[in-house]
């Protein structure tokens, strides 16, 4: 079993991991052609985004990879995985599928959950549509992914099945300092509906480690997907992740992000909207501190009339992070009456802390509405010191301007993923190690959002007293 930095990557590592799991021969030739692209392909491919870009800081002499990583269970993630149990889960350590459990509701549903190793097997048509779908041409790390994922994940959601419990997907970087390239896959069939949580964590590591991902979502018409994922990765590593979403007529995905670890956090999401009503929202909240990098570039792309996008991101920064958000709507000419909007926003809680904004409209039709704003600005004195008078401290007072600053994104989002969000913000501001496990503390935070913007129970108030 061989192991190879990313500054020498080789053929010789995917002709490895392609024979380890007995891949056919076109899965080897696309991974081939694939690495062939990488070698020719800058960082950015956009001049403009080259020049605030800090994708530089994963260093390809430290990060590694292989065929095989350790699969034992970091400690930080016993306690999670015990929580766990009895849910519907996939459990990723490294480039090992450590467990998949389906409850047997799930099962008679015919939904399928399994490693994409076995998916290449059992479902290749729809992997091989997956692959299709990603052209290694369009970034750097696409290519990467497409030559040298060593593990990854399979979901498909059959027709007219919708499920009440969530899926959760689980990865964690192994102990051993390997890193891992996921290819990641999911297909939501007509008429379906369900949840999925994706969690992702690492241990501290001696030298820089990556989890590179790319995800591939395929949503067909009348089908909804809500995915939230939460990045809670150690400031050692580096988590790159190439998203692209596709969505039929009438399809919809509500996809909310809480970015908080890691030292470099670069993510490229893309929504095709390629059937008429398909509507995709995406939600995005960052929080960094120390040296942590985000690099968040997303795209919308309307392709067929009456589509609906909404891109709302959110940066809170302190000591010396940094933010880069990339946003684009683009309304093709067979889009008329799409509507778009796009934001990015930023608090800097130090003077140290950068962020810029590069948002982007490409209109090719009559008809449509669209909209793009960003802004970034550094905490307001004025507030701080009004709310010093109320009795505040400085510190509670940046608690409460930040939480004022993400309740309109907020609103946006179920219960349980607000208080998720909440109690991480709440845990890094504390220096407290990044999970959500469902302990005391969290299950608090969840019994106020679930009762915090109930407009019902206001007016069932106000009839029964008046």
């Amino acid at each position: 079993m061989s192991q190879q930095t990313l500054s020498k990557i080789s053929s010789s590592l995917i002709e490895e991991i392609s024979s380890s799991r007995n891949e056919p021969e076109w899965l080897k030739q696309y991974r081939k052609a694939s690495l062939s692209v990488y070698d020719t392909l800058p960082i950015e491919t956009s001049p403009l985004y080259n020049k605030y870009t800090d994708a530089k800081k994963m260093d390809p002499e430290q990060v590694s990879f292989s065929t095989k990583t350790d699969a034992t269970v970091p400690t930080l993630l016993q306690r999670r995985l015990g929580e766990l149990e009895n849910n519907t889960c996939v459990i990723q350590i490294g480039t090992n599928i450590h467990k998949i459990n389906v409850t047997d509701d799930i099962k008679s549903k015919g939904v399928i959950i399994t490693s994409i190793a076995d998916a290449i097997q059992n479902n290749q048509d729809l992997v091989k549509k997956a692959l299709d779908a990603s052209n290694s041409n369009d970034d750097k790390f696409t290519a990467l992914n497409n030559a040298a994922f060593n593990s990854g994940i399979f979901i498909h959601i059959p027709k007219n099945v919708i499920l009440d419990t969530p899926i959760h997907l689980i990865s964690c970087l192994s102990e051993d300092g390997i890193s891992t390239i996921s290819r990641n896959v999911i297909f939501a069939d007509e008429n379906s509906k369900a949840v999925i949580v994706q969690e992702l964590y690492s241990p501290k590591a001696q030298k820089q480690q990556a989890y590179l991902e790319l995800l591939n979502t395929t949503v067909a018409a009348n089908a909804q997907l809500d995915i939230t994922t939460l990045q809670m990765m150690d400031q050692t590593t580096v988590n790159f992740s190439t998203r692209r979403t596709d969505l039929a007529q009438d399809a919809k995905v509500n996809w909310y992000s809480g970015l908080f670890g890691s030292l470099l956090s670069r993510y490229k999401i893309e929504y095709f909207l390629n059937g008429i009503g398909a509507s995709a929202n995406d939600s995005e909240v960052v929080f960094g501190n120390n040296e942590q990098d985000f690099d968040i570039q997303t795209n919308v792309n309307h392709l067929s009339p009456q589509t609906e996008g909404r891109v709302v991101e959110k940066s809170i920064l302190r000591n010396k992070s940094k933010s880069l958000f990339k946003g684009m709507i683009r309304i093709k000419e067979n889009a008329s009456k799409s509507n778009s909007f796009l934001s990015g926003r930023s608090i800097l809680l130090d003077k140290d802390a950068k962020s810029d904004a590069i948002p982007g409209l490409e209109i090719f039709t009559n008809d449509v509405k669209a909209t793009h704003s960003a802004s970034v600005a550094q905490i307001d004195e004025e507030q701080i010191f009004y709310l010093q008078t109320r009795c505040l401290s400085k510190e509670e007072a940046e608690r409460t301007i930040v939480e004022g600053f993400l309740e309109p994104l907020s609103r946006k989002m179920s219960f349980q993923v607000r208080a998720w969000i909440a109690y991480l913000i709440e845990s890094k501001w504390d220096g407290k190690e990044l999970s959500i496990n469902t302990d005391e503390e969290l299950a608090k935070f969840v019994e106020v959002e679930e009762t915090r913007y109930n407009e019902d129970s206001e007016l069932e108030q106000h009839y029964k007293y008046r």
